[in-house]
């Protein structure tokens, strides 16, 4: 017999008992599906027998990690479906490109999906569902997984795993269906009741429950400025036959990344410049600038400047963190600590009131922050704008309209600005943005803040709910969408946040993250940094920039 501590109880089971058996029992215990469970702070699979004295705690699709768990499970049971209905020929192009809205944005690769075709697909699933069929893993030699892979259609998985250190690879099976998914998998069809597929564009939108609510499939509300603005990327990636990880890897192999760099630098200058070329014509004179944390918001800022200067007009920077309030103002959140991201922490009179000064041609004094203090202050800094000056204000509150209430809409031009990942790592596997924003700001607060890995990870949650409260919902309202990502960024990442990622501790809460991005970052080779451009957005995150960000 073994024993396991659940919730603080004891329990007995015999010898070789799955935690999937173990969870069956428990379920009754849990508000939501239970999807995978740590077991003495290791995360597992539900198949792994349960040892003896251990301590046991659930995951469920309520927690972020189950939630992603879930989503995984139905892109597999979904490129099963597509390979019954229509055969294996068509199963092979389908292609999971990017996220979109609530969801996945997938496409076929060389055709459409229409209507019908969805509907069967759907169909198809829900009997798959009802089959309750296993997910089984199977471990076997690396050169072995690329057989498979190839033999099945699946080239980037194989080009992927032709640049992977690792001996022993871990491939799932649903049937006779082989995959490979970067992080773990539900037990079985079964536990996959939720989904829904909406025809969008030239593809369509895979929806499934998020953490926030476990149990509904979101309504799909279309991010068209988001989708554009991600075809535009990824339709440049392809053009360079760099869509994957692993065509990357094969790229910088080849030909180093020299080139690479100079290309993609090329690309962002020209958008800079395009967007400086709409401001000057439009005659607009307050810039609005937000986007979420590591987004390059910074550089970008200094790069379209000397963009807009280029074109006769005067840039004035204006900090929207010199407009806080005095920080015994502040909201309180939900746990009764002051909510700083609040907009109802910034001075939101005293700001319409200067830009409507600075618009009409007066001189204005204009507030600072104390952050010592947590006053405010004004310290004898004054502004008045030429006939060509024009005022660019940054901060997490821009594309809310309440901030600028009183400034007429003529006058303001909105800009969002994210790193909307174009890379994926294959088929099937995308790269979420807000791992790349992690990686960004993990490396930039060491070197800035002297902050550790394990506190940027410990953190992350909040800065993330803060993102959705405050940024996302307004993204769309943007005049235009500048997606940071580089092409080249996870390569010179990661020489700088490997060893920080290394340095957290096994029995650390946040070590599982750290883990996961060790395991993400290893799909990439390495680049050195000498290369990169003093104005790159990169810069901001590794040092040696020209606009003080090194």
């Amino acid at each position: 017999m073994i024993h396991v501590m659940i919730k603080g109880e004891q329990y007995e089971y015999p010898d070789g008992t799955t935690l999937q058996y173990i969870s069956e029992d428990m379920q009754s215990d849990y508000t939501e599906d239970i999807v995978l469970a740590f077991v003495n702070g290791r995360l597992r699979e539900l198949f792994h027998p349960a040892p003896d004295s251990a301590t046991i705690d659930f995951v469920t699709t309520g927690d972020p990690i189950g939630a992603e768990t879930y989503q995984r499970g139905v892109v597999f049971l979904m490129i099963r479906a597509f390979q019954d209905v229509y055969g294996e020929a068509v199963s092979r192009q389908i292609f999971v490109d990017y996220p979109l809205a609530e969801g996945l944005f997938v496409r076929l690769m060389n055709g459409e999906c229409g209507e019908e075709m969805l509907e069967a697909v759907s169909d198809r699933m829900t009997q798959l569902v009802r089959l309750d069929l296993p997910f089984t893993k199977e471990s076997m030699p690396t050169r072995h997984a690329v057989s498979v892979f190839l033999q099945h259609g699946m080239l980037a998985k194989a080009q992927l795993f032709r640049y992977r250190r690792a001996s022993e690879t871990n491939i799932y099976h649903l049937g006779d269906l082989p995959d490979y998914y970067y992080a773990y998998m539900v037990p079985s069809t079964g536990y996959l009741k939720k989904f829904r597929l909406e025809a969008y564009e030239d593809g369509f939108v895979l929806l499934t429950p998020g953490s926030d609510a476990p149990d509904r499939v979101p309504d799909f509300q279309p991010h068209a400025k988001m989708y554009r603005t991600m075809e535009s990327s990824t339709a440049w990636c392809r053009k360079l036959s760099i869509g994957t990880a692993g065509e990357l890897n094969e790229r910088i192999t080849k030909e180093g990344a020299g080139n690479l760099m100079l290309i993609q630098e090329a690309i962002m200058e020209k958008q800079f410049g395009d967007i400086a070329e709409e401001i000057a014509r439009s005659g607009k004179r307050i810039i609005l600038i937000a986007g979420p944390s590591s987004s390059g918001k910074t550089t970008f800022s200094h790069r379209l400047s000397i963009q807009l200067r280029a074109y006769g007009l005067h840039p004035h920077p204006i900090a929207c963190d010199n407009y806080f309030l005095d920080r015994e103002k502040y909201p309180l959140d939900e746990n009764g600590n002051a909510d700083y991201e609040a907009l109802s922490c910034l001075d939101i009179d005293l700001l319409n009131r200067n830009f409507q000064d600075l618009l009409s041609g007066k001189t204005v004094s204009l507030p600072s922050f104390n952050f010592l203090t947590g006053k405010q202050e004004f310290r004898g800094d004054t502004l008045k704008l030429e006939k060509d000056g024009v005022i660019i204000l940054e901060g997490i509150h821009c594309l809310n309209g309440a901030l600028t209430q009183e400034i007429p809409d003529e006058q303001k031009y909105r800009i969002y600005i994210s790193a909307l990942t174009q890379l994926n790592i294959d088929e099937h596997n995308c790269i979420p943005p807000n791992d790349v924003r992690l990686l960004r700001r993990i490396v930039r607060d060491s070197r800035t803040r002297g902050t550790t890995a394990r506190s940027t990870i410990a953190r992350w949650e909040s800065v993330r709910a803060g993102e959705r409260r405050n940024i996302f919902p307004y993204e769309e309202s943007a005049d235009v969408m500048v997606n940071s990502a580089l092409i080249y960024e996870l390569p010179a990442l990661k020489a700088y946040a490997e060893p920080l990622l290394f340095g957290v501790p096994e029995d650390a809460p946040e070590y599982l993250e750290a883990k996961r991005l060790l395991k993400f970052l290893d799909y990439f080779i390495p680049v050195p940094s000498e290369d990169i451009p003093k104005n790159s957005i990169v810069r901001e995150f590794i040092g040696g920039g020209c606009f003080g960000a090194g």
